[in-house]
């Protein structure tokens, strides 16, 4: 199975939703890779915690097959844990980001 893992550390909307979110969805629903999933960390989990418009961009990301999980750390830094799993976003510690980089997996990140 081929999966990517987008990284996302930047708290730019414009990229958030003409990279992220568009590149993520079309991925899924054109085949390019079997499995996507997004990775808030950082100044992300303070713009996804806030923007009501990034929320629902994130619920539309969902509902396409994207996984999206938050590290703990950040979101509970920004207060953004409990609105992250409100929208359906798996917040933990994310200790698993070595495996995931020295993985098969491929990763990018923003």
């Amino acid at each position: 199975m081929e999966k990517l893992h987008i990284l996302w550390t930047s708290n730019d909307k414009d990229t958030f939703k003409n990279m992220i979110s568009m590149y993520s969805i079309n991925s899924i629903k054109n085949g390019w890779w079997d499995a996507v999933n997004i990775i808030i960390w950082g100044g992300s989990s303070k713009l996804a915690g806030a923007d009501e418009e990034v929320q629902k961009e994130l619920q539309k990301m969902i509902a396409s097959g994207v996984t999206i999980e938050a590290c703990k750390a950040c979101a509970d830094k920004y207060k953004a844990s409990a609105k992250l799993k409100e929208l359906g976003v798996e917040v933990k510690y994310m200790s698993k980001l070595t495996g995931y980089i020295k993985g098969d997996d491929k990763m990018i990140t923003i």
